[in-house]
């Protein structure tokens, strides 16, 4: 099965809660549009533009909640994908900190809805500007009858830096994407991304393919309700 997903955004609203320094809850919403949906390398609408939107909880205890949709057509008559979200951020001292939680991929116009919808557990730890992540299938109604917990497993390891002193930011990524429920045994993307003010230019490559290589260039604005 193919399928995408926002692990910065997670990642983003981790940092929320676990760098907060507010005495109150904080509710945002988001908006996006990029030239092209990708996730673990995988495009999501066919190469397609995409539009997606969110709404998300977080507070000064770390924990946070939220809701994302955007278009998506990677299985027939699908037109949207719609995922629920929860988890657990934290500062372990000044250079370290953490992610846990729990994400649920539903895809409610599929022809095969049954076939669609699944969840993943994932977690990860950034030092400095690394960040290393895991996610791990939870549950899906593929064939009908489930797939068994921990069926896949994707394993992500990242760094960020600053490019010159106008807040530019490089991003280099690296994920390993294994397990039956994917089809294939093993996939690896690559991917660069280079984000100011809003916007993002990235490249992102799947083992090596010249063939595979995808360009897109995305804007995204968050606001506080």
């Amino acid at each position: 099965m193919l399928k995408l997903k926002k692990t910065i955004l997670i990642s983003a609203l981790a940092l929320t809660g676990m760098t907060s320094t507010t005495a109150f809850a904080e509710v945002t919403a988001n908006a996006a549009a990029t030239s092209n949906y990708l996730w673990r390398g995988q495009e999501q609408t066919g190469g397609d533009a995409a539009v997606s939107g969110g709404i998300d909880y977080a507070d000064e205890s770390g924990f946070y909640a939220g809701t994302w949709v955007s278009n998506a057509s990677w299985a027939d008559e699908m037109t949207y994908e719609l995922d629920l979200y929860a988890g657990f951020g934290g500062a372990i001292n000044e250079s370290v900190s953490y992610d846990v939680g729990y994400i649920y991929y539903a895809y409610p116009d599929a022809a095969s809805e049954a076939d669609a919808d699944f969840s993943e557990i994932y977690g990860s730890i950034s030092v400095e500007g690394f960040t290393f992540g895991a996610a791990i299938l939870a549950t899906s109604a593929a064939d009908g009858d489930g797939t068994d917990f921990g069926d896949s497993l994707y394993l992500t390891a990242d760094y960020g830096f600053a490019v010159g002193s106008n807040g530019t930011e490089m991003t280099l990524h690296i994920g390993h994407y294994s397990g039956d429920f994917i089809g294939d045994d093993n996939i690896i993307d690559y991917g660069v991304s280079v984000s100011k003010d809003g916007f993002t230019f990235g490249v992102s490559d799947t083992d090596m393919d010249e063939s595979d290589v995808k360009v897109y260039v995305a804007y995204a604005v968050d606001f506080t309700l």
